[in-house]
């Protein structure tokens, strides 16, 4: 079997990215890529990627820069696969990655090599007819625990009306992010302390402070010592993602665990993530950290060390089955990230939307990743 094509498509939401003191609930993205990947026997496998997607296909369009594969530095990324067997999935990301290494290493060109990565391993399970976390190595489980992932509301009363909507929605486990949080701590202090009040004490809630709001690890600190007595299961994103030593010095200061790394790439970024920046729980997103062959070695790193790992998985049921895959193939999966959005982009994307059941979502049995991507919306919202 041979790689034929390598193709991202661009989409676009209709709206914008909403993100303001007055809104119920993100849009989902506005943009996103779409990579497909084809293949001489028939099967095509895809993946999302929440990146700039315009960039992306630059990198993924790009032509050889030379013929000589011992130069392989500057190269696209499709011009790299077109011929090869999608099988080889280990050889194929070094073979990307050393071919963008010029241009590489983190950022867009990482996202690219993620989403074509995932559509490889989606080709590799439709070919042996198995599910990704088999061949993985694992399926610990059939089902994992859902935790709604949306934003702060501006007003505690709007916190607490929020939660009781996600309570009925059957979520067991909530976690709120930027909005308004960071610009008045006392403020900050009741949101989260109303959601607590209307969770009660046997449901799990998660704090996401959002990076963006700049703080000083001692600043970090104070927020989380504000918020510790509503136990918060993790406060996210204290602080910006390469402050290594900050997140050290939060992480050993403080009792609630601290959780980092959507933004974080590689195996090597993610050993720093553990080995300097001491955080309780990381959060590879698998398009962004490399794709389901760096996510692997992530679980077994965090594994020595002892640490959780909760994917970051925010764009899309697409991103979400996959998630769910790499989250059957670890030992402990508390929980994968469900985004609240209604989006057309997040909910429209596959055939069968994914639906929680009793707060869990199951684990896609189908082969590769088990979810039909729906060609009608790409055809859509393509754009380019």
């Amino acid at each position: 079997m041979k790689i034929t094509a390598v193709e991202l498509f661009v989409l676009k939401a209709p709206g914008l990215y909403n993100n303001s003191e007055g809104s119920e609930e993100p849009l989902g993205p506005t943009y996103m890529g779409i990579v497909k990947v084809s293949t001489d026997a028939g099967l095509c496998g895809y993946s999302d990627m929440e990146t700039c997607a315009s960039v992306a296909k630059a990198c993924v369009d790009a032509p050889r820069w030379s013929q000589d594969d011992g130069l392989e530095c500057f190269d696209g990324l499709a011009s790299l696969l077109v011929g090869q067997n999608p099988l080889e999935v280990e050889r194929l990301w070094y073979r990307m990655y050393r071919g963008s290494i010029y241009y590489g290493r983190r950022g867009v060109a990482i996202q690219a090599i993620s989403a074509i990565d995932i559509a490889l391993w989606d080709i590799m399970g439709k070919a042996y007819q198995q599910p990704v976390c088999v061949l993985l190595g694992a399926k610990w489980r059939d089902q994992v625990r859902a935790y709604g992932s949306t934003l702060f509301r501006p007003t505690p009363h709007a916190m607490r009306e929020a939660v009781k909507r996600y309570k009925d929605e059957g979520f067991t486990a909530l976690k709120f992010g930027w909005g308004v949080f960071g610009r008045d701590p006392s403020l900050d202090v009741r949101l989260v302390e109303a959601a607590r009040t209307e969770l009660g004490n046997t449901l799990d809630l998660m704090v996401d402070t959002g990076w963006f709001v700049e703080r000083t690890p001692k600043e970090a600190i104070q927020v989380v010592r504000s918020l510790e007595p509503f136990r918060p299961y993790f406060i996210e994103e204290l602080l910006h993602p390469e402050d290594y030593d900050g997140y050290r010095r939060v992480a050993e200061a403080v009792d609630t665990r601290i959780a980092c790394g959507e933004q974080e790439a590689t195996d090597y970024g993610f050993r720093t993530l553990i080995e300097r920046g001491r955080v309780d729980v990381v959060q590879p997103d698998l398009t962004r950290c490399g794709g389901f062959t760096i996510a692997r070695k992530i679980a077994h790193l965090a594994d020595m060390a002892n640490v959780l790992v909760i994917p970051h998985s925010w764009s899309s049921d697409l991103l979400t089955a996959a998630s769910l895959h790499f989250c059957a193939f670890l030992r402990r999966a508390p929980f994968v990230e469900f985004s609240t959005s209604q989006g057309v982009l997040s909910r429209s994307l596959v055939c069968d939307p994914l639906v929680m059941t009793d707060g869990h979502l199951r684990v896609p049995a189908g082969p590769g990743l088990g979810v039909e991507v729906k060609a009608s919306v790409i055809e859509q919202y393509r754009v380019s």
